[in-house]
């Protein structure tokens, strides 16, 4: 059975790292042993009329779960979401669920603001000492079904924020964020080690091993 799902999302990043994850689980056998023996994994460039939908809720959860019911609503389909973010020790665990903005309205482009963002974050590092640079990314990624029915699973990945950005992979702050037993920035790592270790690996695969169960036969 092939199963068409919409990612709720028009960042170009997140919708080729979450088919890339996604596709891995072509055929997941359930715990109540359900296959799925196929997803087709659709962006939101098929539907140019979808919402673009504010980030309001205070959680990554709740943010993730609002996109998925717009997107579910607005298509009819299956619609899948997430919301991460950068949570630094030293800035009591901010960006958080403002890292996409935290830098205000500069910019008119994903890059700019992505490097606006990103140095914004090494300004306000810029006196604190390597040991107190701990951070870690957090992802939260929802499915809602059209007819009802929602699921929400989370991830994490811990690291370090390094001084000077480093690497031409990734997006967002990958180039100064170094993960737990890796030397190289998550801008240096290769789409697969990325996505081995990532937060948003990690809540993927979660809600891939759930799929059989939650989808429609």
């Amino acid at each position: 059975m092939t199963v068409k799902i919409v990612l709720a999302t028009r960042n170009p990043g997140k919708i080729a790292e979450l088919r890339r994850i996604l596709g891995g689980f072509r055929e997941v056998v359930s715990p109540g042993g359900q296959r799925l023996k196929d997803i087709e994994v659709v962006g939101l460039e098929g539907f140019l009329a979808a919402p673009d939908v504010p980030e309001t809720e205070l959680t990554f959860a709740g943010n993730a779960l609002l996109k998925a019911r717009a997107i579910a609503a607005h298509t009819g389909l299956p619609a899948v979401s997430d919301d991460s973010g950068l949570c630094v020790d030293a800035l009591n665990g901010m960006p958080g669920v403002l890292s996409a903005r935290w830098s205000g309205r500069f910019g008119s482009g994903t890059v700019d603001k992505d490097r606006a963002n990103l140095e914004l974050v090494l300004d306000q590092l810029g006196d604190v000492a390597a040991e107190h640079r701990g951070a870690h990314f957090a992802c939260a990624a929802a499915l809602v079904l059209p007819g009802g029915g929602e699921h929400s699973v989370e991830g994490r990945m811990d690291g370090r924020i390094i001084e000077a950005p480093r690497g031409d992979g990734g997006f967002g702050y990958d180039p100064i964020f170094v993960a737990d037993g890796a030397t190289r920035t998550n801008a240096e790592l290769t789409a697969a080690e990325k996505d081995a270790i990532s937060h948003r690996g990690k809540a993927f695969r979660a809600l891939a091993q759930a799929l059989p169960d939650l989808l429609p036969n």
